[in-house]
């Protein structure tokens, strides 16, 4: 088993070389989740994760003739770039084998840090099957992204300083993927706080270490936007350190993880990845179970496609009915489009895109249907202007006007 004495060690390895980043209270978070809210900014990291701590204590640990030999890693991406970047600076040769689904940004900061990117497989799985081929084939020295006692040491050293900022932290919330961040930081933190609680927190469509530890058989796949924690098998080194401590896991949907990128994003002015907000996500999922405790959120990841982020805040503003569509059947004529849109700015509604679609058959020859979209400034002043659009149709346009 790993101790606290090992990531102590791996401390002193990595402390001039990665970052302490900061351990900052969150009050607007806090404000949303009726916990006391603290958050580890890991995405201030060079490569935006925390997979610097473990990759370094890795390579560091590798003697001169592995170092000239090479080394090789499978990721999703943030290992990936941790690897290649302290690979680089350690003047090693750095293969990494990531699947094909990898987001763009993450393959091509990879690329930009000196590593030699291969893409194999839809899943982690899939990529490590063909790293370990590599392996064989070219004697390639393995970074394993969790599965590996120095790699979960220096993962752990986040705890470390977590506790040495905020003594007082009831409870730790901690995403896993494999599982090396959660078995790292658990060793770490019961050791220094014994009654300190300890959740981990999976995507639904990845529920590994739920299966693992429950002996279900939860399907495992799909889309996620937690690419970074989506992997089919744990590591058996950090199932027997979450099986130890007996620790609980929460389960999150797509829908909690976009709502918590958003939520870093929007309050806290912060980038975080899917895998990066899942501690967010569960609290938000479940606030009864964190209310008024102190809680130690881990934003271990902030490489989020930008086009993804920017998706994800439309489709947030559409859920607190900020940006809001309405259909209506209205007579095709001169004039009809300029008072309904005269009507909206009236009602403080900003248009951001009008449709006509005149070949539907439902539709009068007569008419059209209209498709608008507005901004409203909150769910209140939605149902204001769906009012008044209802009452102003018949009076105003024809009485064959209607609205959906």
């Amino acid at each position: 088993m790993i101790t606290l004495a090992d990531i102590e060690a791996a401390q002193r390895i990595i402390g001039r070389q990665v970052l302490r980043t900061p351990m900052l209270p969150a009050p607007k978070l806090s404000a949303l989740t009726g916990a006391e809210v603290y958050v580890k900014y890991e995405n201030l990291q060079v490569t935006n994760s925390f997979k610097e701590r473990g990759a370094l204590a890795k390579l560091a640990s590798l003697d001169d003739a592995e170092r000239a030999r090479g080394v090789i890693a499978m990721s999703a991406g943030n290992h990936a770039q941790a690897v290649a970047y302290h690979a680089k600076r350690l003047r090693i040769p750095a293969t990494i084998v990531m699947p094909v689904t990898t987001p763009f940004v993450k393959v091509a900061a990879t690329e930009a840090h000196g590593a030699t990117v291969v893409l194999d497989g839809e899943s982690v799985a899939d990529a490590q099957v063909r790293a370990e081929a590599i392996a064989r084939e070219r004697g390639l020295v393995w970074v394993h992204p969790y599965d590996d006692e120095r790699v979960i040491a220096g993962q752990g050293t986040i705890a470390l300083e977590m506790l040495e900022d905020v003594p007082g932290l009831d409870m730790l919330v901690v995403p896993i993927g494999g599982g090396g961040l959660i078995a790292g930081n658990a060793i770490a933190a019961r050791a220094i706080k014994p009654g300190i609680e300890i959740i981990g927190v999976e995507c639904a469509l990845y529920p590994s270490m739920w299966n693992a530890l429950r002996g279900e058989n939860r399907a495992c796949g799909g889309p996620t936007l937690a690419e970074g924690i989506a992997v089919k098998n744990v590591g058996k080194l950090t199932e027997q350190v979450v099986r130890a401590f007996e620790l609980d896991i929460v389960l999150v949907e797509e829908g909690e993880l976009e709502r918590a990128v958003n939520a870093f994003m929007t309050l806290q002015k912060t980038m975080a990845e899917g895998a990066g907000a899942a501690g967010l996500a569960a609290m938000l999922a479940h606030p009864q179970r964190f209310a008024g405790k102190t809680v130690g959120l881990i934003l271990c990841g902030g490489n989020i496609d930008p086009r993804i982020l920017a998706s994800i805040m439309v489709r947030e503003l559409e859920r607190e009915d900020r940006i809001v569509s309405f259909r209506l059947t209205i007579s095709d004529r001169p004039g009809v489009l300029g008072m309904i849109a005269t009507r909206l700015g009236e009602l403080g509604a900003n248009i951001l895109e009008v449709d006509h679609r005149r070949l539907f058959l439902d539709v009068p020859a007569k008419g059209t249907r209209l498709d608008v979209t507005v901004e409203t400034r909150d769910a209140r002043h939605a149902d204001e202007i769906e009012r008044e659009l209802a009452e102003f149709m018949p009076h105003r346009i024809d009485a064959g006007g209607a609205m959906e």
